[in-house]
């Protein structure tokens, strides 16, 4: 469903809250507006939309998702490599600083304002899901594609209290050494709680492994999500924006089409995966993002209304 750019701050924060985490302050803010995924409007609504699909949009989406089989059933999965990540690559919004990056197994959207990448995408295969290639004396690397100005260094995360997060893990490149190191690119990285980046966010990507070897191969987007005025900030140099949460959606093809997205507050815990379901609508409500926009139009409508995790074991 192509998305309609309006972000209203406190949907953002009702997604976030019923993935698990109250709202908490600032640590530290010392930044103006930054660019980001989403347009900040100052109104506040009164009737905030739920993150998980109540029962009747459920039933709704169900009847949809029979009446479209047809359709669905047409949808093939690109071939070529190069191909399969363009099918991956949702389009930003218009007026978000953006240089595409094409690595072998991803493609990152960098953004020069907040020095993070807006999303990577790629196409995991059950081949890709394993392999010999260890992340052991990989080391993380400034990526020489992005102006010197903007090209962040891992002197910005020292002492910063953030892990340097993975949106592409390594885990999914143990297939080729050039892809391991690839994946290292600072252009792939985000300030991450360290809770977090070893925790649930750890869990999901094991999870997308699995499926990955389940359904011979899924298409998976992942990036930050701003939702406040101001950010904190960190680095002494190029002061990378710490996002307040991270997004996750997922696609298979095989068989009929089905889609399901996550969001994850930018701290620790230990709550089940399906605490942090949404569908890839309300991802896109909250991130202005249209993903998957190859998809026929019948079939993305379908698959990202879903928001039901058992749909997929």
């Amino acid at each position: 469903m192509k998305p309609t750019y309006l972000f209203i701050g406190a949907i953002a924060f009702a997604a976030l809250a019923y993935a698990g985490v109250r709202h908490q302050g600032d640590a530290s803010s010392n930044d103006g507006d930054q660019p980001a995924l989403t347009e900040a409007n100052a109104a506040s609504s009164s009737t905030e939309p739920s993150v998980k699909a109540d029962a009747s949009a459920k039933a709704d989406a169900t009847d949809k998702a029979v009446a479209s089989t047809k359709d669905a059933a047409d949808v093939e999965s690109p071939t070529s490599a190069d191909a399969a990540l363009h099918f991956a690559m949702p389009t930003t919004p218009k007026g978000v600083p953006e240089q595409l990056l094409f690595n072998d197994a991803y493609v990152s959207s960098f953004n020069n304002q907040t020095l993070m990448p807006n999303w990577v995408a790629w196409r995991l295969t059950a081949d890709h899901a394993e392999g010999s290639v260890q992340r052991k004396g990989v080391e993380f690397t400034p990526d020489d594609r992005v102006d010197e100005r903007y090209r962040v260094t891992t002197y910005d995360y020292m002492r910063s209290g953030y892990d340097r997060g993975h949106m592409c893990p390594a885990a999914d490149n143990k297939w080729s050494q050039r892809a391991m190191v690839q994946c290292f690119l600072l252009t792939n990285i985000c300030p991450q709680d360290h809770g977090l980046n070893v925790g649930d966010w750890n869990e999901m990507e094991n999870q997308c492994r699995r499926w990955a070897k389940q359904y011979g191969e899924i298409y998976i987007v992942s990036g930050p999500i701003l939702y406040r005025s101001k950010h904190k900030r960190i680095g002494s140099q190029h002061k990378v924006t710490v996002p307040e949460a991270f997004f996750k959606v997922v696609l298979c093809l095989k068989g009929t089409p089905k889609g399901i997205g996550f969001i994850y507050r930018n701290t620790g815990g230990n709550r089940p995966k399906g605490d942090y379901v949404n569908s890839i609508d309300q991802v896109e409500r909250i991130t202005g993002l249209d993903f998957f926009p190859s998809l026929p139009d019948k079939t993305e409508k379908v698959v990202e209304a879903e928001a039901n995790f058992n749909d997929w074991y």
